[in-house]
This record gives C-alpha cells, structure tokens and sequence, in this order.
C-alpha cells in the first residue's frame, strides 16, 4: 500500500510517498504531480519500490523533479538503470 501527502506552496508542490511504491501507483502519482511547475517527492518513507517506479524516478529527475530523501538503494537503482539505456 502506497499513501501520499501532497503539500504546496505557490512555488511549489511536495508529495511524499509513504510505504510501498508499485507500478500500479504510478498514475496516482502523476495525477498529484498535476501540471506544477516544481515538484518535489520526497521518499524518506518509501520502503519497497518495483522497477517501473526507479524508470519513472529517473526520468522525472531528469526532467527537473527534486528527489528528496532519496534512500541509498533507489539512488543506485536509478543510476543502473540509466547506464543500462
């Protein structure tokens, strides 16, 4: 089960994703991404992602999203991934 918090300000938007991150969450999470100009997910409290979530981490950082928190394990994950492209 994923749960997500979604806090702004008129800058920008953080959401923080609490538990487990699947693929099946993914629309869920860009659904709360919406249209704003800066988003910042937080994963502090992420515990389990799947390969489809570290895919979308990567290019949503790529594409200017600040990872907050990001746990060691995922920042590695993503860097994998993205040499394996």
């Amino acid at each position: 089960m994923l749960k997500l918090e979604r806090s702004s300000d008129r800058e920008r938007t953080r959401i923080r994703l609490i538990g487990r991150a699947r693929s099946e969450y993914l629309d869920e999470i860009t659904k709360q991404m919406g249209s704003c100009p800066e988003v910042i997910l937080d994963l502090e409290e992420v515990t389990v992602v799947d390969v489809d979530v570290v895919r979308f981490l990567g290019t949503c950082e790529r594409e200017g999203t600040e990872l907050l928190h990001c746990p060691r394990y995922i920042r590695e994950w993503i860097s994998r991934e993205q040499k394996q492209r």
